[in-house]
């Protein structure tokens, strides 16, 4: 049997199809209800919602054997009752602005008139007051007295609602750990902003590369897509970081293959501390070569004032501890100097064939 509803009577129910003028619900009965399609259609003409989506929806009247439906009330749907209802109930009602008023607007909701205070119009981005004027929107009834004759509206709260909704349905998206779509907004000091699916976190910089990044321009720009691992989520305070480096491999699963004990490298220095200097080995790999290993130089020289960032150093490596990401340096002649010396004693053999003596070369003589 065909559940009755009262007019403004309010419920929870499923999309069952979407037609090109209709949106049909469940009504746990032999029929459905019906939704003109035109409220779920936005200015393009797409509509927001699929067969399977969850709506509140509340009973305008039967029309035609038609148990008839909408989310929000408004137009000439909305008599006192609907509109009480509304209130009670927290349900969105469809307006029309029509005038600017001494403190806010004149808004037509059926054939009632209500007010809605400037600082309850917009949200977040606000457009000029009289923007408003000649608009159809949607509010939340905040006050209703004296049998409907004064109807306070908010325009602001609809917003708010869709914010909240929206970040509800982002943080069951987006948790900690989870791979995602992002792009590039803006590039700062201290990192990049990135947009999620319309939400904006924040990519710093030591989460970029596993490489010391000096000009962020040179490694992302503006407007460019990436892949992301959120790091940490804070929805209570819309807070949301976002590593590029998690998903990149790390260059010290190889380190201890690839710069063995004994190992001679050129490199150059990329950090300079009070207990000695970082050497960069390779991409995002730095090692460290203590104070105490630098020659002619005291424990309490300022090594700041002897060597510079960039500078080239040849070193040796000591140890290495990949798991805990260190790297023990020594000072070490150079590649260059070493080759130098090897061409002068090794590779010159005399008439004999044995190896060059400068002195035998001499008695010769």
């Amino acid at each position: 049997m065909m559940n009755r509803f009262n007019i403004g009577d309010s419920f929870e129910t499923t999309v069952v199809a979407v037609t090109d003028t209709t949106v049909f619900v469940d009504l746990s009965a032999k029929s459905e209800g019906v939704i003109d399609v035109a409220e779920f259609k936005d200015e393009e003409g797409n509509v927001s919602v699929k067969e399977g989506d969850k709506l509140k929806v509340f009973f305008t009247g039967e029309v035609h054997g038609e148990m008839r439906f909408t989310t929000k009330i408004g137009g000439g749907k909305a008599d006192n009752t609907m509109i009480e209802n509304a209130w009670k109930g927290g349900i969105p009602v469809e307006g029309h602005v029509e005038a600017e008023i001494k403190g806010g607007y004149q808004v037509k909701i059926g054939n009632a008139r209500a007010f809605c205070p400037y600082s309850q119009m917009g949200y977040k981005k606000r457009e000029e007051a009289a923007a408003y004027v000649g608009k159809t929107m949607s509010f939340i009834i905040i006050e209703y007295k004296n049998d409907g004759k004064d109807i306070l509206l908010s325009n602001r709260k609809i917003g708010e609602f869709q914010h909240a909704e929206a970040l509800g349905k982002l943080a069951n998206e987006i948790k900690e750990g989870a791979i995602v779509e992002a792009s590039v907004e803006s590039l700062e000091k201290f990192g990049a902003f990135v947009n999620i699916q319309g939400f904006r976190a924040l990519l710093p910089i030591s989460e970029i590369s596993f490489d010391r990044i000096s000009d962020l321009a040179e490694v992302l720009e503006v407007g460019q897509e990436i892949k992301v691992q959120v790091l940490k989520t804070d929805w209570k305070n819309e807070r949301v970081s976002v590593s590029l480096k998690a998903l990149l491999k790390d260059p010290w699963e190889e380190a201890a293959a690839k710069f063995p004990a004994g190992t001679k490298v050129d490199g150059k220095i990329s950090k300079i501390m009070d207990f000695g200097l970082f050497v960069n080995l390779d991409k995002g790999i730095d090692g460290l070569v203590h104070i105490s290993e630098l020659e002619d130089i005291s424990a309490n020289t300022n090594l700041r004032k002897v060597y510079k960032i960039g500078q080239e150093m040849s070193v040796v490596v000591e140890k290495v501890d990949a798991e805990a990401k260190r790297i023990s340096l020594v000072p070490a002649s150079s590649k260059e100097q070493d080759e130098t010396a090897a061409k002068y004693m090794g590779s010159q053999d005399d008439d004999d064939g044995e190896t060059y003596n400068p002195f035998a070369a001499l008695l010769k003589k």
